[in-house]
């Protein structure tokens, strides 16, 4: 795994933090993460039987990504929803929510995204291990990807002099 012939984040620091739902996923991504070579920034928890809130993981772990302290961040918990909408709270943070590969292939390819979230409950280790590979060994595409992705940001969206167009038949 992680041999992408277009993977730009070899020799960079990969963030990871789940809540108590996502503790043994965590584990068997930063295990393989780490024996393919990567420096994982592992922000916790640790312990699967105590039960945690996950804003407590997923802000550090936004705000590792804001700081550029990490190239990308893994963040897991029991549906994965609730990380992926901790991390999206932060400016420059766009996580995607993913239970597929072609939906991470499509994150990274599309929208630059610089975190992943994963359903621990709904997707096995191995799988979430082969999601991971895929949003890391995905360079984004930019071109025509690129103004959509700076419009996210709802001040650049509020800038934008076209945006009263958006949305409107053409």
């Amino acid at each position: 795994m992680f041999e992408g012939a277009d993977n730009q984040f070899d020799e960079l620091v990969i963030g990871i933090a789940s809540d108590h739902a996502g503790v043994e996923h965590k584990r068997f991504i930063r295990e393989a993460l780490e024996a393919a070579g990567y420096v994982v920034d592992d922000g916790g928890t640790s312990d699967p039987n105590q039960s945690v809130a996950y804003p407590l993981y997923a802000h550090p772990l936004a705000n590792k990504i804001v700081a550029h302290q990490v190239a990308l961040g893994v963040a897991i918990c029991g549906s994965g929803n609730g990380m992926t909408m901790t991390l999206n709270r932060h400016p420059g943070v766009r996580a995607a929510l993913c239970w597929d590969v072609e939906l991470a292939r499509l994150a990274r390819l599309h929208n630059n995204a610089n975190a992943i979230a994963l359903p621990a409950r709904f997707i096995s280790p191995e799988k979430a291990l082969e999601i991971v590979n895929i949003f890391l060994t995905t360079p984004f595409e930019g071109q025509r990807h690129e103004e959509r992705v700076h419009l996210i940001e709802v001040n650049n969206y509020n800038r934008h002099k076209k945006h009263e167009e958006f949305g409107k038949p053409r």
